[in-house]
């Protein structure tokens, strides 16, 4: 892969992860407008490419994991408290990431090859980044005093239903689970909290079967290529994520949703013209 390319890949994963901007679609464009330039590129290399998008996924993995370390601590004591029928904080949060997080590995794992063959198309990037960063800023405008602790079993289930959704490109998991925490009337930052949090379990699944797939493919191997991407995107989701949730501490998801109407306008407009 080209050293250009690979760095600008990486820097796309790592700072688009876990904004509501939607990582996927962003991955997409860039690969498109890649293979759009006259550059002399190596033949495709598909094994290649998925060890390299494993790799990018552990980076920002391990991005959010340091990010909030805490609440991952939170989380391995309260999951150790659900398994044995404890009633803690702790083990509540652990029962509400769980809930949250079943119907996308869910979805995942049985439409993964629909959405890589047949939802890629620039028309429905363009929409999906449209509606859904509406969606955002409506659900933004609702007033809110409540932290995600307080959601119940059901709120916890709407919202991994909501990440579904993020499997079509555009949509943003982050995104869409920050406006259903939104609709629910929790706060900014708890909805970026807790739909950060859910990264951990979903990113780790996702990768899980990226990672099947390396192993079941002959000649896979994770080079110099994935050790550098992976860091890159380490570096650059641990900023997105420290400046993202800096923000939200005193302001809005206007910046957000802005960006997401003047792409999704500009990607329609490249689509039908």
């Amino acid at each position: 892969m080209p050293m250009l390319l690979l760095v600008v890949l990486a820097v796309v994963q790592g700072v688009t992860e876990f904004l509501p901007i939607s990582s996927s679609a962003h991955l997409v464009l860039t690969r498109a407008a890649w293979s759009g330039l006259e550059l002399a590129a190596p033949a495709p290399d598909p094994v290649g490419d998925l060890a390299f998008d494993v790799a990018l996924h552990m980076g920002t993995l391990l991005a959010v994991a340091c990010y909030f370390w805490r609440d991952v601590r939170r989380l391995i004591l309260g999951g150790v408290d659900l398994a044995r029928g404890g009633g803690t904080a702790d083990a509540r949060l652990a029962w509400l990431t769980l809930i949250a997080t079943l119907p996308a590995i869910v979805a995942g794992f049985l439409l993964k090859d629909l959405v890589a063959n047949s939802l890629r198309g620039l028309e429905i990037i363009a929409w999906t980044t449209l509606i859904f960063g509406i969606a955002l800023g409506l659900a933004d405008r609702r007033p809110a005093d409540r932290e995600a602790a307080e959601l119940s079993w059901q709120g916890a289930l709407l919202i991994g239903v909501a990440q579904a959704f993020a499997l079509v490109p555009g949509v943003s998991r982050s995104g869409i689970a920050m406006t259903a925490a939104r609709c629910m009337r929790v706060n900014r930052a708890e909805a970026a909290r807790f739909a950060l949090l859910l990264a951990l379990p979903t990113i780790a699944g996702a990768g899980l079967l990226a990672g099947v797939d390396l192993w079941q493919a002959e000649g896979a191997r994770l080079g110099a290529d994935a050790a550098i991407g992976a860091g890159l995107s380490f570096l650059t989701a641990y900023g997105a994520i420290w400046a993202m949730m800096r923000w939200l501490k005193t302001a809005s998801f206007l910046p957000f949703v802005a960006y997401r109407v003047i792409l999704g306008l500009g990607l329609l407009w490249l689509a039908y013209s």
